[in-house]
C-alpha cells in the first residue's frame, strides 16, 4: 500500500484471539479471576510493606513500587480487554487506545528499570553490606524510583506519538489490546524512525538492565561462594531469589515479543505470549515473593491472622 491508501482513523477494532465465541468465553473467565488474583496479591504486598516495620528497608520499596506498577499495568488494558472480548463491535477509540499505548509501555519500560535498580539494590546489600544503609539511603531510594518512572513514560509517549502520526491502511488491530507492533503493521508511511527509536529503546531499556543485572548476579554469586557458613550462604541466595524468578520470568516473555524476528502477521502464539507477559507475569510476582521470601512470608502470614478474610487470602497466595 502506498501513502495515497490510508484511512483517516477515529477508532480501531481489536480481534485479537476472538476467533471462536468458546474462546472469548474461556479468554473471559481467566483473565477476570488472573486480574483479581494481581490486584489482591499486589494489593496485599504493599500493604505489608507499609505496616510492617521490618519491611521499612530500600529492597521492600522497591517491592511495593514493583507491586503498584504491576496493577496500574494490568488495569491498563485488561478491564477494556474483557469489555471488548465480550462485545459485538470489539472496538476502542483512537485517543482510549493513545492512551492505552503510553501507559503500557510507559509501565513496561518502568519495569525493566525498576529490575535492575532491584539486582543493584540486592548488590549493595550483599557485596558492601557495611555501607549498605549509606548507599542506600531514602534519598537515592526516592531518585531512582522516580527516574526509572519518569524514563520509562518519556520513550513510551515518544514512541506511541510517532506511531499515531503515521497514515493507516486499515482499522483492525489482530490483537486483544493495542500493543505496538500490532498497530504499526496497519500503516502505510514509511516506518523506518518507529523501527528506529524501537531498537534504541529496545537496546536502553531491555538489553542494558537485562546486562546490569546479570553482572549485579555475578558479583552476588561470587560473594556468596566465599561465605564460609552453609547458613549464610543459604540467607543470602534467599533473599536473591524471589528477584531473580521475577526477572527470568519477565524478560524471558518481553525478549521473546520485541527482540524475535518480526513476521507480517501477529499470529495466535505471540499473543498469547503477549498475555504471558502483561498478565501471568504480574500475577505471580506476589506469589513468589511471598512463597521464596521469609519476610514477605512472615508479614503476610502475620496480617492475615489480624484479618477477618485471612483463610481465603491465604489459599490464593500461599
Amino acid at each position: 500500500m502506498n501513502k495515497g491508501n490510508y484511512t483517516a482513523v477515529t477508532e480501531f477494532f481489536l480481534v485479537g484471539l476472538s476467533h471462536s465465541q468458546g474462546l472469548q468465553l474461556v479468554l473471559y473467565v481467566l483473565c477476570l479471576v488472573m486480574y483479581l488474583v494481581i490486584l489482591l496479591g499486589n494489593s496485599m504486598l504493599i500493604i505489608i510493606s507499609i505496616l510492617d516495620p521490618r519491611l521499612h528497608t530500600p529492597m521492600y520499596f522497591f517491592l511495593g513500587n514493583l507491586s503498584f506498577l504491576d496493577i496500574c499495568y494490568t488495569s491498563s488494558f485488561i478491564p477494556e480487554m474483557m469489555i471488548i472480548v465480550m462485545s459485538e463491535r470489539k472496538s476502542i477509540s483512537f485517543l482510549g487506545c493513545a492512551l492505552q499505548m503510553v501507559i503500557s509501555l510507559g509501565l513496561g519500560s518502568t519495569e525493566c528499570i525498576l529490575l535492575a535498580v532491584m539486582a543493584y539494590d540486592r548488590y549493595v546489600a550483599i557485596c558492601n553490606p557495611l555501607r549498605y544503609t549509606i548507599i542506600m539511603n531514602k534519598g537515592l531510594c526516592a531518585q531512582m524510583a522516580a527516574c526509572s518512572w519518569i524514563a520509562g513514560f518519556l520513550i513510551s509517549l515518544v514512541q506511541t506519538v510517532i506511531a499515531l502520526i503515521n497514515p493507516f491502511c486499515g482499522n483492525i488491530i489482530e490483537h486483544f489490546a493495542c500493543e505496538i507492533l500490532a498497530l504499526l503493521k496497519l500503516t502505510c508511511g514509511d516506518i523506518s524512525l518507529n523501527v528506529f527509536i524501537m531498537t534504541v529503546a529496545s537496546i536502553v531499556f531491555l538489553i542494558t538492565p537485562l546486562l546490569l543485572i546479570f553482572f549485579s548476579y555475578i558479583f552476588i554469586i561470587s560473594t556468596i561462594l566465599r561465605i564460609n557458613s552453609n547458613e549464610g550462604r543459604k540467607k543470602a541466595f534467599s533473599t536473591c531469589s524471589a528477584h531473580l524468578t521475577v526477572v527470568m520470568l519477565f524478560y524471558g516473555s518481553a525478549l521473546f515479543m520485541y527482540m524475535k524476528p518480526k513476521s507480517k502477521d501477529i499470529n495466535t502464539s505471540d499473543q498469547i505470549i503477549a498475555l504471558s507477559y502483561g498478565v501471568i507475569t504480574p500475577m505471580m510476582n506476589p506469589i513468589i515473593y511471598s512463597l521464596r521470601n521469609k519476610e514477605v512470608k512472615g508479614a503476610l502470614q502475620k496480617f492475615l491472622i489480624r484479618n477477618p478474610l485471612s483463610s481465603l487470602m491465604s489459599t490464593v497466595l500461599l
